[in-house]
């Protein structure tokens, strides 16, 4: 028994052998994979079959208490049986691909068995499919784990040869020379096989977790990469930063060369090559023009699809991969080898990931970017809404005065030129300090005051230390002139504006009131939320301000509109603590 124990492990070495070179065959991962169809079962059946087969091959012939241990196994006498491990095979392959394929398996190779005869034909051809199916039904139990652990798997192997034994004792004759060969047989069968199940699914699994480690590498070398190179392309493809883009790659990917293009040019090439690929020559290779048309990787591992005219060029093969802003190939990046061997899964997988980082970041820079422009232009909108009417309405004063009142007249058209330059002046720039908004309100009360004479008065309260706080342009005047046209509208006289801009803990409060006619209860909800229209335009105004306080100061920012209880309106919101040093 010890002997032919030895005999069987030994032959079980060759067996695992090739186990470890099944665990490298593509057919083999997808089926780990669970990417099993119809045709791929078939193709496992007779996969882990052959296996089986090997198995049997890998046997040992008993004679009685005789050995033969050669390697190849002719037809048996009736008084032999053979140790084997077919059941290996067999096993695996309905742990690792379910029943159908256990079946399969199980199936060729008890065939096969059977077609050998000997004392245990018939209890081994059965005991083959029976033990496959079992195995791929046991599997389901362990359906969460891609592969089977192998204490489990040592374990299963262990039944798989009782069941042969158990079908040896039922169906061989005679009793007598069965019970002998299974004595000798069984316990290193048994061994031999359960070892061999579990040693194989260890292989598995250490076969998994290099891939695992290495696609895990990969991605974490292709993030690298792009931290790298993103800070450059960013900046926009120039040459600069496709030089600094290029030495990069070229040092982190492992390249030959590397060029970096945009639609229509070489930018940079360094590497191999560098003394002929010159910056600025025009993209000539229908490859590189495919790719910016398609917008996919392409991989080139022929030198007749490179665009080089010098016969003795080092370059034999590349990977080129598209730089996407959006939808659209804005460049190229190529990376070249000098042998299209050094093109493997792992550099495709490389480009591939790089690619998709550069694209998907360049993308959110660019709608980042988009937003900001919009966001700008949308601020643009609203501060060109506010003052037209204000302009209007301060030419049809001028054209009068200049009838009754020409000195006037002159006066109002240079405060009115004050008012323009100011304003022209401080649009460049969202955010004022609180100095020059109140400048600017002077401006406007210089050219308001004409036209109202001494129908009110304005008062202003500005605590020391607030002046250079930031606040939106036009933010007041559009209120003031709120307050003159609708608070103020009916009384020809006495009327009185307050400005306050006191500093709180948490903010600076900013405060107009107005002793007028304050404003209708179902619009005090509405006012500064939705834009009202009236006939001379100030809804829209005062609209416009509330939506530029909150989109440059946040929501908290927002206007507040209340009626006092003697009469009129207040208007109140908060600017934080930004200082105009600090913007």
């Amino acid at each position: 028994m010890e002997h032919l124990t030895l005999l069987l492990i030994e032959r079980m070495g060759i067996l695992l052998t090739i186990a470890f070179i099944l665990t490298r065959i593509p057919l083999f991962r997808q089926l780990l994979d669970r990417e099993l169809q119809l045709w791929t079962s078939v193709a496992y059946s007779l996969l882990f079959g052959l296996f089986g087969i090997a198995g049997t091959y890998a046997g040992v012939v008993v004679h009685e208490e005789t050995y033969n241990p050669a390697f190849w196994i002719f037809p048996l006498q009736p008084s032999e049986v053979i140790a084997n491990s077919t059941l290996v095979g067999v096993v695996i392959g309905g742990l690792l691909g379910g029943p159908f394929v256990g079946l399969g398996a199980g199936l060729i190779a008890g065939c096969h068995l059977f077609s050998l005869g000997g004392l245990g034909a018939w209890a081994f051809g059965l005991s083959s499919p029976i033990t496959g199916l079992l195995a791929g039904y046991v599997a389901r139990f362990f359906s969460q784990e891609r592969v089977i652990s192998p204490s489990k798997a040592l374990f299963i192997g262990m039944f798989a040869p009782i069941i042969q034994m158990s079908l040896l004792l039922i169906l061989a004759q005679p009793p007598e020379l069965v019970r002998t060969v299974v004595n000798i047989i069984g316990i290193p069968m048994v061994l031999t096989n359960s070892i061999s199940i579990a040693i194989f699914t260890t292989m598995i699994r250490v076969a998994l977790r290099e891939e695992e480690r290495s696609a895990a590498m990969e991605a974490e070398r292709a993030f690298t990469i792009a931290e790298r190179i993103l800070p450059h392309l960013k900046m926009g493809l120039t040459p600069q930063t496709a030089q600094s883009v290029a030495y990069i790659l070229l040092r982190e990917a492992k390249a030959s060369a590397v060029a970096v293009t945009d639609r229509e040019q070489l930018l940079a090439h360094v590497g191999a090559g560098s003394d002929h690929h010159v910056a600025g020559e025009p993209i000539r290779s229908e490859l590189a023009r495919r790719v910016i048309y398609t917008g996919g990787i392409q991989t080139s591992l022929s030198r007749e699809h490179l665009p080089c005219e010098r016969n003795n060029c080092p370059l034999q093969a590349a990977i080129v991969v598209p730089i996407r802003e959006g939808e659209s190939v804005v460049g190229l990046i190529k990376l070249y080898f000098k042998r299209p061997q050094q093109i493997g899964k792992i550099q495709g997988a490389l480009a591939k990931g790089l690619g998709n980082l550069l694209s998907n970041q360049l993308t959110l820079t660019l709608a980042e970017k988009m937003k900001g422009l919009m966001k700008d232009a949308e601020l643009r909108m609203l501060q060109a809404q506010i003052h037209p009417h204000f302009l209007f309405n301060t030419l049809n004063s001028i054209v009068t005065l200049i009838r009754i009142n020409p000195d006037l007249a002159r006066h109002m058209t240079i405060q009115l030129g004050v008012f323009m330059r100011l304003n022209l002046k401080m649009t460049s720039t969202p955010l004022v300090s609180v100095g020059q908004e109140l400048q600017h309100l002077n401006a406007y009360l210089e050219i308001i005051s004409i036209r109202f004479a001494e129908q009110f008065t304005v008062s202003r309260e500005v605590e020391p230390g607030v002046e250079q706080a930031l606040i939106p342009f036009g933010t007041l005047q559009p209120l003031v002139e709120n307050s003159i046209q609708h608070g103020l509208s009916g009384k020809p006289s006495g009327g009185r504006i307050a400005i306050a801009v006191r500093e709180e803990s948490d903010c600076i409060s900013v405060v107009v009131e107005d002793n007028g006619a304050g404003v209708p209860e179902p619009l005090l909800d509405k006012l500064g939320n939705t834009p009202l229209e009236s006939k001379d335009g100030n809804g829209i105004g005062v609209y416009n301000v509330n939506q530029r306080l909150i989109s440059l100061l946040g929501p908290e920012s927002k206007l507040h509109f209340s009626n006092l209880p003697e009469g009129g309106c207040r208007i109140q919101f908060a600017i934080p603590h930004r200082r105009g040093e600090d913007a």
